[in-house]
């Protein structure tokens, strides 16, 4: 597995002034995108990549000018003609459908080695395309330097021979010799040969100027009288390699078909049809597929009595539904409907665009009436939740769908995205109208003009209705009724949920959020003090200096960019310095404060209830739970001090059931472990019998390591995390995981032949027969482990995702209609009458599905959301 990182700035202007200066007919400058498109139609031949990014300076300035503002100064101002190509270049990379990240105050080179490093962690390839020796710094096992006109890659001996330093002493070495280009000073007077010399030696400044005395004449000289410049180089040189903390490579793959066909009409419009020419000349393709445009009729519909006429000739047809709304929040309001049932036929019909000189339209009360009667058709959708949500605002409800080609996509491939463009995309080869083409920065929908509202409208409804067909063809394996009786119920399920909300006591969260603010003036104040001066407590680099330089505290950890002041770090060091317990506690209040406090104070004043409103996921994790967003409410923390969910509040009482041990009673449902399952039938403590089998008389005390151990082995924890967690050495918390499989030896050969399964069919299988693929023929050994791990847990994980899914949808056949307010992975909370109302719920998901042992289900009751048990 290879990840390409492409330094895009730093590339465009080579292309720039290696080109002579082009133009279009029109006048407009080519030369630099000129270089740029063909270098895209030789990637694919160049490199073997599965994945690929560009990165991008940030605008303005950098964290490096606040180290020396003089950095970069000496730079001339780009040419004319380069700044206006530089905003087409990366329109057309987003264009072709690569993607480009950029990060505020930071530079490319940044972004390149945080990227390349979490890559590298993981044992995934990093070719870096760039000419900046910069990225020297970066190469090791994993990670090299790819040179675009030589074609070849740069290792370790590579960057010495060029260099006569290696890439881990680099740093240092571009300290003492500074950058002219970038303006950093350096040592003057000391050049590449004496600077390799010096740092093959010394290998720090620390330890150049600690043995100062060793040098003579000018060469001291030069050194004293620039040691500062020399320590203000190396901070300007030296990269960040911790802007993310992590990076979901599945959304930069390689494009699956030639992306130079994609910008077809922009490269014809620029006068680039040679490239053009080329590509369809040598019929290039990066996998089997080229860009295509799907043609159909694209029809606006204003008049009532001919909409009636195209609904009522609708008979068994499969129909494709879409709505425009004014916004994606609660508050949205519908512009216009598109639906098709045709080989070659789209519709759209507009209701509430707003301009000056606006066509004739459909009323709304008539286009609800016969949006009445079209909810009654077999109809499909991409995404349906948000669009029967807006027709239940306007009284169209009970609709039962017969697909949404979201949830098909996703049952498909749960790790892949499931936008519409995305789908498209890749199974039809068809690039979508874009939103940004259709609509204005700042406006809405409704001022869309007809015209262009009618096609990029229409083309929702007809590429659904397209998709809809090639994903069931997809469908290789027996799930359809699981969608169509599951899956698809489950929407009206999560409307409901999301419709209800929940109440938030505003004073409490005031009050809330003035202690808190007072906690943390106060806890600053104490910082300030015991560092004996004022800093950025939220910076690392400055926090870095004072704990480690200042106070002199060890450091456990140093990276490039500076010392690791991460928790695992400060926990510790936290018994070495009063201020680490400090900054501890301060980390903890500032992130509820600016997380959740203020956040969810401001979603409760929206509006004269004090409700928060979530969007629930369906599609939102490959195990099959359910995740929330705007806000998440399922990531609510739990903390007695600042207890956050003692503001969440109810007029009747809440009550919360909670699967109890449900994925060690789906351990033994899958291995059918006689000493598990007669456990759990016999209702006996499953923690204690553990210890009690692999600690014998000391069972009581040891429970608590038991119960870790139980739990981290559905979630493939090994020896070496399972030492750390249970605080004792590698070689004892070995021997705790073969006691255990020697007392469960059914459960050993349920795991190992799960991992065996999962490498040879490529996928594992819930409950409820959902699948998630892993392909294990693209990684290497350290991915397939984690594939391995990924798949067991997936089959615990998603089966519980299957048994709390099918008792919401049972739960919601209830009448009266319960209300349900949150899922939170094993648990459901609900607001009820009495406390009688809630056995019922614990009823049904007590006897939900036939498992070979019984589910048990936790219950309690409370008027706030934090004293739930």
């Amino acid at each position: 597995m290879t990840l390409t990182i492409i330094d895009t700035f730093g590339f465009l202007f080579r292309n720039y002034y290696a080109l002579p200066p082009l133009k279009s007919k029109k006048g407009f400058p080519t030369g630099m995108i000129t270089g740029f498109m063909n270098y895209i139609y030789n990637l694919k031949e160049d490199y073997e990549s599965e994945y690929i990014i560009f990165s991008i300076d940030s605008k303005g300035k950098t964290i490096r000018h606040d180290i020396y503002q003089d950095y970069k100064a000496n730079r001339p101002e780009a040419p004319e003609d380069l700044k206006t190509q530089l905003p087409v270049a990366i329109e057309l990379i987003n264009k072709m459908g690569f993607h480009n990240i950029s990060v505020d105050g930071y530079e490319s080179d940044d972004i390149i080695a945080s990227i390349a490093t979490l890559a590298s962690k993981q044992g995934i390839k990093v070719d870096i395309v760039s000419h900046d020796k910069d990225m020297y710094q970066l190469i090791d096992e994993n990670v090299k330097i790819f040179d675009p006109i030589k074609k070849k890659r740069i290792d370790r001996n590579g960057c010495f021979e060029k260099f006569e330093v290696y890439p881990e002493d680099f740093v240092n070495f571009q300290a003492l010799l500074g950058d002219s280009a970038d303006n950093v000073p350096g040592v003057k007077g000391v050049g590449k040969k004496t600077a390799s010399k010096l740092i093959n030696e010394y290998k720090t400044l620390e330890n150049i100027y600690e043995n100062i005395d060793n040098f003579k004449g000018a060469l001291k000289k030069r050194l004293i009288e620039n040691k500062e410049n020399a320590f203000i180089s190396r901070e300007l040189v030296k990269l960040h390699t911790d802007l993310f903390d992590e990076i979901h490579l599945e959304d930069y793959k390689f494009p699956t078909e030639n992306p130079i066909l994609k910008i077809e009409d922009e490269l014809i419009d620029l006068d680039l049809n040679s490239i053009v020419q080329k590509v369809h000349k040598n019929s290039l393709t990066l996998n089997t597929k080229l860009s295509q445009k799907i043609e159909f009729d694209a029809i606006t519909i204003n008049n009532k009595i001919e909409l009636n006429k195209i609904i009522d000739s609708i008979k068994n047809e499969i129909v494709a539904f879409d709505t425009e709304t004014t916004g994606l929040g609660r508050d949205k309001e519908i512009v216009g409907f598109s639906f098709a049932f045709e080989e070659n036929r789209a519709y759209y019909v507009p209701i509430n665009h707003f301009y000056l000189g606006v066509e004739e339209q459909i009323l709304l009360e008539d286009a609800l009436e016969s949006l009445k009667i079209l909810m009654q058709k077999n109809i499909i959708g991409h995404n349906l939740k948000f669009d029967l949500s807006l027709l239940r605002k306007y009284g169209i409800s009970n609709v039962k769908p017969a697909m949404d080609t979201m949830i098909l996509a996703w049952i498909i491939s749960s790790n892949e995205r499931v936008g519409l463009d995305k789908l498209a995309d890749t199974y039809l080869s068809h690039k979508m109208i874009s939103f940004k083409d259709t609509v204005k920065k700042g406006e809405n929908f409704s001022s869309v003009n007809i015209v262009e509202a009618t096609k990029y409208a229409s083309e929702d409804a007809f590429i659904t209705l397209k998709l809809y067909y090639v994903l069931k063809e997809k469908l290789n394996w027996d799930i359809l009724d699981e969608i169509e009786n599951v899956e698809i119920p489950f929407i009206d399920v999560l409307m409901d949920m999301e419709n209800e909300g929940i109440k938030i006591d505003v004073d409490y969260f005031e009050q809330l959020k003035r202690k808190v603010s007072l906690e943390l003036k106060n806890l600053t104040d104490s910082i300030y003090k015991e560092a004996q001066e004022e800093f950025n407590i939220n910076s690392p680099k400055q926090l870095g200096y004072i704990l480690f330089e200042k106070l002199g505290l060890p450091a456990k950890k140093k990276t490039k960019t500076g010392y690791s002041t991460n928790e695992q770090v400060l926990e510790s060091l936290k018994d070495s310095h009063l201020i680490i317990k400090l900054i501890l506690k301060y980390r903890e209040l500032f992130k509820l404060e600016s997380t959740y406090i203020e956040p969810l104070l401001k979603y409760g004043k929206d509006n004269n209830e004090h409700k928060i409103y979530t969007n629930f996921l369906q599609t939102g994790t490959a195990t099959g739970r359910l995740s929330s967003k705007d806000p998440n409410l399922q990531n609510i923390p739990v903390n007695r001090d600042i207890n956050i969910r003692n503001g969440f509040i109810t007029d009747k009482l809440f009550v919360s059931l909670d699967y109890s041990q449900i994925e060690l009673r789906l351990l033994a449902h899958f291995s059918e472990d006689e000493v598990l399952v007669d456990s759990f039938k016999n209702n006996r403590d499953i923690h204690l019998e553990t210890a009690q089998k692999i600690f014998g008389d000391n069972a009581k005390e040891m429970r608590g390591v038991a119960k870790s151990i139980n739990f981290g082995l559905i979630y493939g924890m090994g020896s070496r995390k399972l030492s750390q967690t249970i605080n004792v050495s590698v070689k004892e918390a070995k021997e705790f995981i073969e006691k255990y499989f020697e007392s469960f030896p059914s459960v050993k050969d349920f795991l190992n032949f799960q991992k065996e399964l999962v490498k040879e069919r490529g996928y594992v299988e819930t409950l409820l027969k959902r699948r998630r693929f892993f392909d294990f023929k693209s990684v290497n050994s350290f991915m397939a482990s984690n594939f391995e791990r990924e798949g067991v847990n997936t089959i615990f994980q998603g089966s519980a995702a299957d048994l709390i899914k099918l008792s919401m949808i049972e739960i919601h056949k209830l009448i009266p209609k319960p209300k349900m307010i949150l899922q939170i992975h094993d648990e459901l909370i609900f607001e009820v009458e009495t406390e009688e109302e809630a056995q019922k719920y614990k009823e049904i998901m007590e006897n939900i599905y036939p498992l070979k042992v019984p589910l048990k289900v936790g219950i309690s009751f409370s008027k706030k959301w934090g004293e739930l048990k």
